[in-house]
């Protein structure tokens, strides 16, 4: 049997960025002025408001001697990261793989066509 093993903690794009900074001895205005961004949109990557896009992630890649992939890997993976404890804190993902495993094993298309169980009510095990 796999465990589906999840980190307790993902560190934002923005903490790994400002810890690039640092070790650099760069301020977030000396990586605006490089890459030709305003500081607000660094400020705001580092605090984590706002998402790295695929144009920023290059030229963090090009300024810092990274790959585009990375800061966008980072990016993607903090943002499923946080949708996924959303869903678990909700218990939809419980109800969605339930509902998987009936689909898979019962014909539910048909058993809702014949009216044999309502569409609206969830199916739960």
């Amino acid at each position: 049997m796999s465990q589906n093993l999840t980190p307790a903690r993902v560190p934002t794009p923005g903490k790994i960025l400002s810890r690039e900074l640092e070790a650099r001895g760069w301020t977030q205005k000396d990586l605006a002025e490089i890459i030709g961004r305003p500081v607000q949109t660094i400020n705001e990557i580092i605090r984590g408001t706002k998402q790295i896009t695929p144009e920023t992630a290059i030229k963090l890649s090009q300024a810092l001697g990274t790959s585009a992939e990375f800061w966008t890997n980072l990016e993607v993976k903090y943002r499923l990261h946080l949708a996924g404890k959303e869903k678990k804190q909700e218990g939809k993902e419980q109800i969605i793989t339930r509902k998987s495993q009936l689909y898979t094993i019962l014909p539910m298309s048909e058993i809702i066509k014949n009216g044999w169980i309502k569409k609206q009510i969830p199916l739960i095990v």
